[in-house]
């Protein structure tokens, strides 16, 4: 196998044994994305001299006797993740030349293993968009087909897999841009848990909302990826001290005994024929693996998307008042005064989708506002984790579509925002409750395009979603199919 194809665990076995060296390994990915970026526009920064001399001492590393699961393996991160070297520029202008002076945890973890990095990866900006349309550095296309959208926001990490030009990325998902972009991409894309792993270090966009999660080829790869990331962190206060399980052990292929259910406001009406003939077939084929099912109620689904959209932009409003073009980031140049000089470089750094959520989160938050339109979308936020956790006290994870259709053309709802944020009808409510959810390959469309399905666990039931996912896996070969460059 060409090395660019492998997953890290292939990767990890052949680095151990030595019969390939790291810097081989990331000179056949910097060679993959030499020959196909320019057709994805997955990178924003590529950066292949610090990659080359990480990979050197990885290899290092590894002659010494010291080969942990991720030395020496080429990953991609998406560019909301701070990185010390190396750019970030959370794809906005405002940002674009900006170095950070330390990483981000989740980074800082799989650095200590000795991971290389390939570069930073472009995305939606500040993570506002569902298709990777958003982004000052020019849209990300989907490697399946390159007319198409890859999802968003994440939505370089997954098109980056999907075209094997890292071996594994990490990505942030808010209200499903893990999920949405891998199931538009074929790959596998695990949202932990709110606390699960470490924010600090990742760009804030909705703060009580963001989680960081991998993306990869295989189940495999995020069992190791969120072994090797999540944990406490005590320089984030919104971080779990709780102890992180051994997520490998739960890879049983087993879902014998296990109660799967099917909420039946997620399969609705309009739902994409493919979609629905896709969740069919993966609920018989887990039904004929042993496991049980059945039709539960959350009854509040229906208020996620706009009890989302008070929320998220509420938090964006605050978190993006730093930008001001003083203390770092764009400044605007001939400006008179400070005030002049904030609003012109606020005006000249965000992009349409950004300055449309501030304004929306700065009228929620509003005097006269607050009451009728973020504290009651706190409310039915509280209705929506009430839900889920009923549902939990009948089954043991959920099955649902990731998204309405497959993967749209580009340009195709950027007219209609509405029909955009309506997308991630299925994730939002997983982001609401805090809760944990993946993304895997189902049968994929009639015209070939990849169908994700989404699997829902309670708090800290990643365990259990891995397990379900990799019995699922085990036995159908969609993960395996790859996009056609």
């Amino acid at each position: 196998m060409e090395l660019h194809t492998l997953t890290i665990h292939q990767l990890h076995q052949q680095l151990k044994n030595r019969t390939v060296s790291s810097v081989e390994a990331t000179k056949a990915l910097l060679t993959r994305i030499e020959a196909t970026d320019s057709r994805i526009n997955a990178f924003i920064t590529v950066a292949a001299d610090q990659a080359l001399a990480a990979a050197e001492a990885a290899d290092q590393r590894i002659a010494n006797g010291d080969c942990q699961l991720l030395t020496g393996i080429p990953l991609a991160l998406k560019d909301i993740f701070l990185t010390e070297g190396v750019r970030t520029t959370c794809a906005s202008r405002i940002l674009e030349n900006f170095i950070a002076p330390y990483d981000a945890t989740a980074w800082a973890r799989l650095k200590s293993q000795g991971a290389v990095l390939l570069g930073k990866l472009n995305q939606d900006e500040f993570a506002m968009g569902s298709s990777s349309e958003n982004s000052a550095f020019g849209p990300t296309r989907n490697p399946w087909d390159t007319d198409r959208i890859p999802g968003g926001s994440s939505g370089g990490s997954a098109a980056a897999v999907a075209a094997q030009q890292a071996i594994a990325t990490l990505g942030t998902d808010t209200g499903g841009s893990i999920r949405q972009p891998a199931a538009h991409c074929g790959c596998v894309g695990l949202k932990p848990t709110y606390g699960r792993v470490s924010r600090y270090g990742v760009i804030a966009y909705a703060s009580s909302l963001d989680q960081v999660g991998p993306v990869t080829h295989d189940v495999t790869d995020a069992a190791l990826l969120l072994q090797t990331i999540a944990g406490h962190d005590p320089k984030d206060s919104t971080s779990i001290d709780q102890p992180v399980p051994d997520y490998r052990a739960s890879l049983t292929n087993d879902v014998k005994g296990l109660t799967i259910g099917l909420p039946k406001e997620y399969f609705i009406e309009g739902l994409d024929p493919d979609v629905q003939a896709s969740m069919d077939n993966a609920i018989a084929h887990l039904k004929s693996q042993g496991a049980e099912f059945r039709e539960i109620s959350l009854p509040h689904t229906s208020y996620a998307v706009a009890c989302y959209y008070l929320i998220a932009t509420a938090e964006a409003s605050s978190n993006l008042a730093r930008y001001e073009g003083v203390r770092f980031g764009h400044r605007a140049k001939d400006s008179q005064g400070l005030i002049e000089m904030m609003m012109q470089s606020r005006a000249e750094g965000f992009g349409a989708e950004v300055k449309r959520r501030i304004m929306l989160g700065t009228y929620a938050l509003s005097s006269g506002y607050y009451d009728a339109y973020y504290l009651k979308a706190q409310k039915v936020r509280t209705l929506i984790q009430r839900d889920f956790s009923e549902a939990f006290k009948q089954v043991d994870v959920l099955l649902t579509p990731v998204t309405p259709t497959p993967a749209f053309r580009i340009g195709e709802k950027t007219a209609d925002p509405l029909q955009m944020y309506l997308s991630d009808i299925f994730t939002i409510p997983v982001n609401l409750a805090g809760i944990c959810g993946i993304s895997l390959p189902a049968r994929p469309a009639s015209n070939g395009l990849p169908i994700g399905l989404q699997l829902i666990g309670r708090p800290f039931g990643e365990e259990t979603i891995l397990r379900a996912a990799y019995s699922f896996e085990q036995t159908t070969d969609w993960h395996r199919q790859k996009a056609a460059l």
